[in-house]
């Protein structure tokens, strides 16, 4: 059997290609760099992490974006008759007054690794778009419209226009196709498929939280009218009918299924096998219960489909319950190779599950100047939204220690370095060393960001001499806790045990959509040049 989530952690708006035997799936980053991750799969069980579309954050500027906006729901397809991959991603900068402000851009590729194309700017007409390679080579782009006037259903419809791949431009102006499969609303993430006569359109509704759902429609022309699949919802973690066209708000909690062992299960992308198979991957998310709060973010699921004699996808088991257990493929089985839980920086490269907010991590992240460290340069506090010196990987289990060994003089106060549990700029807890004035030394101590609100544990703080230490993270479910170590055998603890569940998109303010994630960091607050040397970082989860 598969075990869902296949990607645990924030690896949310799942999209899927096949080319021959090889399977690509991308996710949504947001604020983070390297942007748009992109898994490998032959079995469609075992996952690598594979490349990253997104690197340069010249070309693709996320600096002082707040967190949650940034990369969106990116579509990956792979067109045969050109032998290239396709990637249309959107940059949302600003959701002030709900206008919802993006700008959709599309690149290709010969090989999934790159090198990408300059990207071509599609429109700013709404957030989700993807494309359709159309069998007489045509190609439509589709998005939500994002509605922003009195009067009209929000958040807004299914748009789609035409796209000139000679010109690298949209033909005329998007049209209105699709208002929804259902009464749930929240209407988003479409995508069109042709198939055997038919145009599919595969939508998520209900809002990305507890109502959430994937529908389709279908028609024998690509304008349309779209007829909805009369048992709509085809995939949820919610069966049964609900009518919340009237209320825009994309979580809805009141919907949390407790019956479901996954929830907010919605934002499909289908692919079909060599071997004839079918299966749909989603988006879903594991919420502590009862306080409703999914602190490793939005995760990617897969389900067994089929499609009926006449003409509909179904799930494989006759219901539309997502599972968290699928049957496997009749695909050869293919084991890939697996994130280390151990990293000493040996490699003359930085690995490429680390991310960054806003930037690439080489930015300030160096492996080469000092064989076997990391060397993390310092940079703006780390609530700032513009250059931030935190390399993390991404949190997949709520249980789970993370431990480094860490090499840093501070000379001022504005000099500290260490370990971090972070969801945004405004949630993070930090343990760190620094330069005490009113010690005269250098300390350990904890600085706690929640909802923007900053405490330093001064009353736990312990001064400590400029030599090597160890720091640990340790979470143990609704409970994390810090620790360090001199020798690296006898740890200590500091500081008081934090509340796990508040790093979450329902706890926090001032981002969303995203998930937590765990890292060393660095920060130099008055030239930006001080470092810390890091000789491993080592995540296991327990």
């Amino acid at each position: 059997m598969i075990q869902n989530p296949i990607l645990p952690g924030f690896n949310p708006d799942p999209c899927i290609c096949r080319k021959g035997d090889d399977y690509y799936l991308a996710v949504s980053t947001f604020e983070w760099f390297p942007g748009i991750p992109i898994y490998h799969s032959r079995d469609l069980k075992n996952w690598e992490l594979y490349t990253h579309v997104l690197t340069d954050d010249e070309q693709v500027d996320l600096k002082k974006l707040p967190s949650a906006k940034g990369i969106w729901a990116p579509c990956l397809t792979y067109c045969e008759a050109e032998d290239m991959f396709y990637v249309v991603y959107g940059v949302m900068n600003s959701m002030n007054a709900r206008y919802f402000d993006v700008d959709n851009f599309l690149i290709k590729a010969k090989n999934i690794k790159g090198p990408w194309s300059e990207p071509v700017y599609l429109h700013s007409a709404g957030f989700d778009a993807s494309i359709l390679h159309d069998d007489d080579g045509r190609k439509y782009i589709v998005s939500l419209e994002w509605e922003t006037r009195e009067g009209y259903e929000k958040p807004g419809a299914i748009c789609m226009v035409e796209y000139d791949d000679r010109k690298q431009e949209i033909i005329g102006y998007p049209k209105r196709i699709w208002s929804g499969g259902t009464d749930r609303g929240c209407i988003e993430a479409p995508h069109l498929y042709h198939r055997n006569g038919y145009y599919y359109i595969m939508c998520a509704e209900g809002g990305t939280g507890y109502n959430h759902c994937v529908t389709m429609g279908r028609s024998k022309k690509v304008w349309g009218p779209y007829e909805k699949d009369p048992m709509n919802p085809i995939v949820t973690s919610t069966p049964g009918y609900s009518n919340e066209r009237h209320d825009p708000d994309h979580l809805k909690p009141k919907y949390f299924n407790p019956d479901s062992a996954l929830q907010k299960s919605g934002h499909g992308s289908v692919i079909d096998t060599q071997t004839g198979e079918t299966y749909l991957v989603h988006l879903c998310a594991r919420p502590f219960v009862p306080e409703l709060r999914c602190t490793l973010g939005r995760e990617t699921a897969i389900q067994k489909m089929t499609w009926t004699d006449d003409g509909w996808l179904r799930m494989a088991d006759g219901s539309n319950l997502a599972k968290a257990e699928v049957p496997e493929s009749n695909l050869p089985a293919c084991p890939m190779p697996q994130i280390p839980e151990f990293d000493d920086f040996d490699q003359d490269t930085l690995s490429n599950f680390y991310y960054a907010p806003r930037i690439m991590p080489q930015r300030f992240a160096d492996v080469t100047v000092r064989p076997g460290y990391v060397r993390l340069r310092g940079q703006e506090s780390r609530t700032s939204l513009n250059k931030v010196s935190i390399l993390a990987r991404k949190l997949t289990s709520l249980h789970a220690r993370i431990t480094t060994k860490m090499e840093f003089i501070p000379l001022v106060h504005q000099h500290s370095a260490g370990l971090i549990l972070y969801y945004d700029n405004m949630n993070y807890i930090n343990l760190r060393k620094y330069y005490s004035q009113t010690l005269g030394q250098s300390a350990l101590s904890i600085i706690h960001l929640e909802n923007g609100e900053k405490t330093e544990f001064l009353n736990s703080r312990i001064p400590v001499e400029d030599v090597p230490v160890y720091l640990r993270l340790e979470i143990d479910g609704r409970k994390s806790w810090f620790s360090f170590s001199m020798d690296g055998a006898t740890y200590q603890r500091i500081g008081k045990e934090f509340d796990t569940t508040r790093f979450s998109d329902e706890y926090c303010k001032y981002g969303e959509f995203t998930g937590t994630m765990v890292g060393i960091t660095c920060a130099d607050r008055v030239k930006h040049k001080h470092y810390a040397d890091f000789d491993f970082l080592e995540y296991v989860n327990l």
